[in-house]
């Protein structure tokens, strides 16, 4: 089995400027590949974009410049956002990258020499979004093709296909004996009901007539490799791959040691490209069945229940976002406010509400609190040890400890957030119950101010812990307020899934003076 966690997430096409899907997506890949990082799993993080196509050609063209400088421009965005949103990533995909072109055209080369490719003339009705010809299967119960396939027009035109259709039957048995391929479960229903209606095979080319803005096909220098063998094959040809191997047992240990990976994808983008496409064309390359990648399906941030979309005017520009509130607040809101695998509705007001609630009012509240009344009435030194008690904030420690582990197990990044925000509420709950400033005043009650001060102190590092992979800048300042694992400050290895165990801290630790870490909104 791999070695390494491999997350991806989809290139982003770079036709338009970064949305705040993009923004989303990459921020749950992020805090995917933090928490595995946080179990001390290695983790390799492959992101990038998808720099070809006829899109790419023809809006160079009405700019009047070259194709390259057009998405450099564009790349340059999307690196600028993953930078300011503090996402990071372990390898950067770049559709034109001469290592991609060599494994693409020797995937090519080799599907060719199977028989697996053959050209053919074909006319009928073509959808251009999803750059396949439709059959009368795709059609909708009123005669027409349904809105899934954009724009449809009539086309005839000589070209090279994959052979799909006679691999229908193996991913129809690999979806049945599979069925965690597709994470959220509903969506791998939905696939399977995609397939069972899939007919014909593939269009993977365009001729140089109409399109020289991609990878120029091994065996016919008429014609380019269109969108699928380029934009897909990004997840093989950054980590190694080497598709001369025929003998998948026989790839580079850099490769197998990564593969399979995850991909983090939009429902758009599932069927049939991921879902379809990608599965039949790695089974057409010899990978085995048990080393066919994962795919965790993520919805979209709609507002008013309508699609976002910059034609209508109802688009959220990301980095605007960040500007205003900060990486860590929109970080949060996009990781506590939409269920995984579900659409959501974009609320700013909502990014205010919750920040203000969760964070300020509540977690940062709490570390503010407990370290005043450390400094307070213990001199900012912890006079317990975890061994002294055995209380209810310990036993609510533990159960949201457990929480925050199934949650990032299963993707959910609300309910890891939920870990931290209810362990956070029921802390301050024992202050506003216990008032340790009222106890501090009978000094034979000095021994139980301790305790309960220690309690909240090491509650607080889980906290930390339980936020890290969301929001990595706070969770540094709550441990360097905490006085904890200074000599590994802004690193990320200073969070550790085994330091989740209670009483980490030990007696005679000295904590810091508290820093506003979440400045409220107004």
């Amino acid at each position: 089995m791999p070695k390494t966690f491999y997350i991806t997430t989809a290139i982003d096409y770079t036709n338009s400027a970064p949305h705040i899907g993009h923004a989303y997506e990459k921020v749950l890949a992020d805090v995917i590949a933090r928490y595995h990082r946080l179990k001390g799993e290695p983790v390799y993080f492959l992101t990038g974009v998808d720099q070809h196509g006829q899109k790419v050609q023809q809006s160079a063209e009405k700019r009047e410049i070259p194709p390259q400088q057009f998405v450099a421009g564009i790349t340059e965005q999307f690196i600028a956002l993953w930078d300011k949103l503090e996402v990071r990533y372990d390898g950067w995909a770049a559709t034109t990258n001469p290592l991609h072109k060599q494994c693409v055209q020797g995937m090519l080369e080799r599907l060719w020499n199977q028989k697996q490719l053959y050209r053919d003339k074909q006319s009928g009705y073509y959808s251009v979004r999803q750059e396949q010809f439709l059959t009368d299967k795709e059609r909708g119960p009123d005669g027409n093709f349904g809105p899934e396939w954009g724009t449809v027009e009539y086309r005839e035109e000589e070209n090279y296909y994959f052979t799909l259709s006679s691999h229908k039957e193996w991913l129809l048995k690999f979806l049945s004996s599979h069925p965690a391929f597709v994470t959220p479960s509903f969506r791998q229903t939905e696939l399977v009901n995609a397939v069972e209606k899939l007919g014909g095979d593939l269009c993977i080319s365009r001729p140089k007539s109409r399109l020289n803005w991609g990878i120029e096909l091994p065996f016919d220098p008429e014609y380019v490799n269109y969108v699928w063998f380029d934009a897909l094959s990004n997840y093989l040809s950054f980590v190694g791959y080497d598709p001369n191997l025929t003998d998948f047992s026989s790839q580079p240990s850099t490769f197998l040691d990564k593969w399979p990976a995850l991909h983090v994808i939009g429902k758009d983008i599932m069927v049939p490209a991921h879902g379809i496409y990608w599965p039949i064309m790695l089974h057409a390359l010899g990978f085995p069945d048990d080393r066919m990648p994962g795919l965790l399906v993520h919805g979209w941030w709609n507002i008013g229940g309508a699609k976002m979309s910059k034609s209508v005017g109802n688009s959220v520009d990301p980095n605007t976002l960040v500007d205003k509130y900060g990486a860590e607040a929109v970080r949060y809101y996009l990781m506590s406010d939409i269920v995984t695998g579900k659409d959501a509705d974009f609320s700013e007001e909502r990014l205010v509400a919750r920040y203000n609630s969760d964070l300020a009012n509540n977690i940062g509240n709490l570390v503010s609190r407990t370290l005043n009344m450390l400094n307070r009435f213990c001199h900012a030194r912890l006079n317990a040890r975890a061994s002294d008690f055995n209380s209810e904030l310990q036993s609510q420690a533990r159960a949201q400890r457990e929480r925050f582990q199934q949650s990032a197990d299963e993707f959910s990044t609300p309910g890891m957030l939920a870990a931290a925000d209810c362990l956070s509420s029921r802390c301050n709950e024992a202050i506003d119950r216990e008032k340790p400033w009222e106890l501090a005043k009978d000094r034979g009650r000095q021994a139980k101010v301790a305790c309960l001060l220690y309690e909240l102190a090491e509650a607080v590092r889980l906290i930390a812990l339980f936020i890290s992979p969301v929001l990595p800048r706070a969770a540094h300042g709550v441990f360097d307020q905490l006085q904890w694992k200074m000599e590994l400050g802004g690193k990320e290895e200073r969070f550790s899934a085994g330091d989740m165990e209670w009483g980490q801290l030990p007696e005679g630790h000295v904590v810091g003076k508290p820093a506003p870490l979440f400045p409220r909104f107004t």
